[in-house]
């Protein structure tokens, strides 16, 4: 299942009211495991940028004035989030955002449907419990070495960690459930090519011939005369 974990950076918090998107960062994942791909664009808000919004994202109207506008990157956007589910933290303040930004330029919005969030899967995973960004990376152990700044790419690749262990972390890998969640699924071992030349064996004469000895007290049919084992 192809997901695309999202975030963004804007000039404040309200897209009604005026505030713009100023970054974008979206990160490819296959059954909750990041697969490499990521998407990235800075934006042009047209406006200015408050000092508090630029204390927590280190962005300034100075930096993005020669970055392109969102007109400019939206067919980069829609292309590589294609028809995947969007996975966000906090996911209306995303979906508002983006949506807004694609109603301008009259391009079609991102259904509500299609959208993740993982602050309500938190939410009901760990109830009572801190549900941000920061403190789901401190309970699963994830780094925040990279995070001086709040930035839209690099919230998207802290999440999509987040995101994996919500659902079962790296051991999934190993789930033998079906896709309706029962048992009974299967693990596939690669085929090995056999060897071009046998091993020669170490096995002494004597100790060949004590271990013959052994099996031949376990009585008629022992396991260890099936197989070519002795």
């Amino acid at each position: 299942m192809r997901e695309i974990v999202f975030d963004t950076e804007t000039t404040g918090l309200d897209p009604q009211t005026g505030d713009r998107i100023t970054e974008l960062g979206c990160v490819e994942v296959e059954d909750f495991i990041p697969t490499g791909r990521t998407w990235h664009a800075y934006v042009n808000p047209q406006r200015s940028i408050p000092e508090k919004v630029t204390e927590i994202t280190g962005l300034t109207a100075e930096f993005l004035a020669d970055k392109p506008l969102f007109a400019d990157v939206a067919d980069g956007f829609l292309e590589f989030v294609g028809d995947a589910r969007v996975v966000a933290h906090n996911a209306p303040f995303d979906r508002g955002f983006i949506n807004m930004e694609l109603t301008r330029i009259g391009k079609p919005i991102i259904e509500n449907d299609r959208w993740v969030d993982t602050v309500v899967i938190a939410r009901k995973k760990f109830p009572g419990a801190h549900a941000s960004l920061d403190a789901l990376c401190k309970r699963f152990g994830i780094s925040l070495e990279t995070r001086d700044k709040h930035g839209a790419i690099i919230d998207a690749l802290l999440l999509a960690d987040v995101y994996l262990e919500l659902n079962g972390g790296r051991e999934r890998a190993l789930d033998l459930s079906d896709d309706r969640g029962e048992a009974g699924g299967s693990v596939t071992f690669p085929k090995r090519p056999a060897r071009p030349e046998p091993l020669v064996t170490r096995l002494t004469m004597e100790e060949r011939e004590a271990h013959e000895a052994f099996v031949a007290t376990l009585g008629e049919s022992p396991i260890w005369k099936s197989g070519g084992l002795i």
